[in-house]
């Protein structure tokens, strides 16, 4: 312990011992007391913070992994989650156990025993055969039959699931990625040759219940359409709308469209009455042929 006299200011080291004892300074003879031991302290110990965990190789450096790491990150998941599950928000897995339609060349991978058949959704009649004779729609759907995993994507676009509960919406044919047997389809053909330009020779109505897989260029987005309140789209940007709805295709061809003056956009879809429309923010020009 540290002594420093209050007389004479001497300072001098002294063992524990002599703490609380009286006696001289041993230079100015002036009578002093040695101050007693600082209690212990009862408040706890500062924690030591724990040096941060090691970061893993991979999340060093972006996209970067030890092969162990990149096999375990990348692995397929049982997500439980019934016949159509996301693995991602792009890639779709069927457990198949019975018959599905999927879209033709979706098919990135599967296990188990499954046949495809390349045919059209409607099978039987002069009328269906002219839809596929014209339209190319025949080319355009796989059926695919048997049980085990089915593994589908489309150009990296983002895949919506939707349950159909005796409800009916029509898809573009170019964003149907796949659904189940128990649901109803029947080809609409576009009616004009505007909408043969805009986007493609038909839409795919779907009816019942089940499993539907719908794809989309980035986040879709819902137009809710009401009486006196039509909504007016993109052909190439229009994905999906409500059974209950009949567009009409709306052209603009005023000599503003040609000078550079008008909205830009001469081919619209019309829709009016009761119900939604589902866009991209993309505008997707594929002509649907076989």
């Amino acid at each position: 312990m540290l002594f420093t006299c209050n007389h004479c200011g001497f300072s001098r080291e002294f063992p524990d011992s002599y703490a609380g004892k009286s006696g001289k300074c041993p230079q100015c003879k002036e009578a002093v007391t040695l101050p007693p031991l600082a209690a212990a302290s009862t408040d706890p110990a500062p924690a030591v913070q724990a040096a941060p965990a090691p970061v893993a190789a991979a999340t060093q450096t972006q996209g970067r992994y030890s092969l162990a790491e990149f096999v375990k990150k990348s692995a397929q998941k049982d997500r439980k989650e019934g016949v159509f599950e996301l693995e991602s928000p792009q890639m779709l897995e069927i457990n198949l156990n019975g018959m599905v339609w999927t879209k033709m060349g979706s098919m990135v991978a599967y296990n188990g025993s499954i046949k495809f058949t390349r045919e059209g959704v409607l099978n039987g009649g002069l009328g269906n055969l002219l839809k596929k004779s014209v339209s190319g729609e025949g080319a355009k759907l796989t059926k695919a039959e048997g049980k085990g995993a089915l593994y589908l994507a489309d150009s990296g676009k983002k895949i919506s699931i939707i349950h159909l509960q005796g409800e009916s919406l029509v898809v573009n044919g170019n964003d149907l990625l796949a659904f189940e047997s128990s649901i109803s389809s029947d080809v609409t053909m576009v009616k004009s040759l505007a909408g043969a330009m805009a986007g493609g020779l038909f839409n795919v109505t779907l009816s019942g219940n089940g499993l539907i897989a719908i794809t989309t260029h980035h986040d879709p987005l819902t137009l809710q359409v009401a009486p006196n309140k039509p909504v007016f789209t993109d052909p190439n940007a229009t994905v999906a709308w409500s059974g209950s709805l009949k567009p009409e295709f709306k052209t603009d061809t005023s000599l503003k469209t040609f000078i550079g003056r008008g909205s830009g956009e001469s081919l619209q879809m019309k829709f009016q009455g009761v119900g939604f429309v589902v866009v991209q923010p993309f505008e997707e020009v594929t002509m649907q042929h076989a």
